[in-house]
């Protein structure tokens, strides 16, 4: 696992433009990041990323399937209680999901420790699918990388055959799209996916989520009044469970992109309840809950909101002082505790790995570089080869 320094393309603010890439940059800061690519072995991405990958998402369902069937974790949870039963009710019928990302720290070398499963709402899936591959292909025709240099990043495919599996699940060839409104990112991510739709033979109409309305029969709405009853949507399930409409969910009938059952998937409480079922587990770090907190070797811990976007309000404690601290608006729900693994440093940079899933499959990976320990939202996007 290589940091090699790369000379950026002269054209790609203007490539960026040209291929709808508008959010390359935030707040005067760089997002997109090609002034240097990480270099794998495929050794690294097979046996060290993509194997554990496969098998740690595996647990993660095993988990889901035990806590949809128990009350008291659902209430550990913090799962709403009207949502229980609607929870289980889609586990059961296995109502499909599309994709998912697993945040990794992962040294080059030994096992990837598992930081978090971001289930529900995962960004960075364009930069991941399209515009690292565009990168990889412009440096290879310009000769600045070996011809022989590849990608582990099967995204776009993946969606695009998921997309046209999830229409044939439902059968429907129509489906709606969402997100909040003033979210560049979010609204480049969700344009993405409705290409992924189109290439899949799907019609698509989009509707940002402060304008959803109620119809008079109980459906949700878009501006149109035209009835939603399949949706993608990229707002967290614990977000809609809480607000006013979140009471129509149910009786709206709507299939979900994700589905309710990611309610548990997509939760910090997964953390705690894998090392319970996967104890010592390679690829697993050691996580308690709070009323858990004397178990813990407590010389350095990350506590974690139980529901938390962009590594909002997390916090490094070290022999029970607070080092490191992120502001943000969670944690009125509770927190959980794991054990400190660091990221991998280069020069100033801390470096974590998203592992994309697709269809429940290996499907690529990300690499997110920040100076703090702590990956946020303005954490710089670098591309990535396997050589």
């Amino acid at each position: 696992m290589l940091r090699i320094a790369s000379a950026p393309r002269p054209d790609w603010q203007a490539r960026a433009k040209a291929f709808g890439f508008h959010f390359h940059t935030l707040y005067g800061e760089p997002y997109w990041d090609e002034s240097a690519y990480y270099q794998f072995s495929l050794k690294q991405i097979e046996q060290d990323l993509e194997d554990p990958t496969a098998e740690l998402h595996q647990m993660c369902l095993q988990v889901v399937d035990k806590v949809v069937n128990d009350e008291q974790l659902l209430q550990q949870f913090q799962i709403p209680q009207a949502f229980w039963q609607p929870i289980a009710d889609s586990w059961q019928r296995q109502d499909p999901s599309l994709y998912s990302r697993l945040d990794l720290a992962y040294h080059g070398t030994g096992p990837a420790k598992f930081y978090e499963n971001n289930a529900d709402t995962p960004t960075s899936l364009y930069e991941s699918g399209f515009w690292q591959w565009l990168w990889l292909e412009d440096l290879v025709n310009q000769g600045h990388i070996n011809q022989a240099a590849d990608q582990f990043n099967s995204l776009q495919e993946k969606l695009v055959n998921r997309f046209d599996a999830i229409a044939r699940h439902y059968q429907i060839n129509q489906l709606h799209f969402a997100c909040c409104k003033d979210t560049e990112e979010d609204r480049g991510t969700v344009q993405y996916l409705q290409d992924c739709a189109k290439e899949a033979g799907l019609r698509d109409d989009f509707v940002f989520i402060e304008d959803i309305g109620l119809g008079e029969s109980g459906d949700f709405t878009d501006l149109v009044d035209k009835p939603i009853q399949s949706m993608f949507k990229l707002y967290p399930w614990e977000f809609m469970q809480r607000e006013a409409f979140g009471e129509h969910i149910e009786t709206a009938e709507v299939n979900w992109l994700e589905p309710l059952w990611k309610s548990v998937l997509s939760n910090k409480a997964l953390l705690p309840m894998l090392w319970k079922m996967f104890p010592k587990h390679p690829n697993l770090l050691p996580a308690w809950f709070e009323d858990e907190l004397h178990l813990a070797d407590q010389s350095q811990l990350v506590k974690k909101p139980i529901f938390s976007r962009e590594g909002a309000n997390v916090s490094v404690i070290k022999d029970g002082k607070t080092i490191i601290d992120a502001d943000g608006p969670y944690g009125e729900e509770g927190f959980i505790y794991q054990q400190w693994y660091g990221l991998p440093k280069f020069g100033d940079n801390h470096t974590l790995i998203g592992s994309w899933l697709v269809d429940d499959q290996p499907a690529g990976i990300s690499v997110r570089e920040d100076k703090s320990a702590i990956t946020q939202d303005m954490s710089r996007y670098l591309p990535h080869i396997i050589l």
